[in-house]
């Protein structure tokens, strides 16, 4: 049988706003957005990591979901200081979750009680966010003159350690999972909409930045 992290893996799908997703990050990328306009990323981050931080806070002593739950991964306070460092003290008036956020904030709270929605959005986020935000992390310093303290400290995941062997850590106990076919195929599913749900959120954006494209 194929190993769940390698079904999980090959399980996103590119769906019609995929490529609007990918022209946002494009023009964040060539340093065609101003630090507002990349702010509103970053809010949008915010909401959907609160959500998902406070899932994890309630599964902690869950016996299989418990095992996702990594508090030296949590971004909410990287969030904070990177908008405080975007938007400045009032940052909190100055930021609201888009409806694509609203969406995914509202699937992440309705499947937060089962353990393999809470691992699908858990996986989707923060395994996309340590293996791209790497790169991503070092063009923004470059972009906006960030350094360690705020701006992209969303992507700085000292805590962690060693990220390849974190996420091997991470894939092994995806493959121990002890799950019939069927709730594998739903966690599939919900890892595939977790996708489609943050990729809207992207797609969305471009519309806040250029809203003539």
């Amino acid at each position: 049988m194929t190993p769940f992290s390698e079904t999980l893996r090959s399980a996103t799908w590119a769906d019609h706003e995929a490529a609007e997703a990918e022209d946002y990050l494009r023009l964040l990328m060539a340093g065609r957005l101003s630090e507002q306009e990349y702010g509103e990323m970053v809010a949008q981050h915010y909401f959907a990591y609160v959500a998902l931080e406070a899932a994890s806070r309630r599964l902690a002593g869950h016996p299989v979901a418990g095992r996702f739950v990594f508090p030296e991964l949590y971004r909410e306070e990287a969030l904070e200081r990177d908008l405080l460092t975007v938007y400045g003290p009032s940052w909190r008036e100055r930021i609201a979750p888009s409806k694509a956020t609203r969406t995914l904030v509202a699937r992440i709270d309705q499947v937060a009680d089962w353990p393999g929605g809470y691992i699908a959005h858990h996986y989707t986020r923060y395994l996309g966010d340590m293996s791209g935000g790497q790169f991503i992390r070092v063009e923004l310093e470059r972009i906006y003159g960030y350094g360690a303290g705020g701006g992209a400290d969303f992507y700085r995941f000292d805590a962690v350690g060693s990220l390849p062997r974190f996420k091997q850590e991470y894939r092994a106990r995806l493959d121990a999972l002890e799950l019939d076919e069927a709730e594998r195929q739903r966690v599939v599913r919900e890892v595939r909409l977790a996708y489609q749900l943050n990729t809207e959120v992207l797609a969305e954006l471009l519309h806040v930045v250029r809203p003539a494209a």
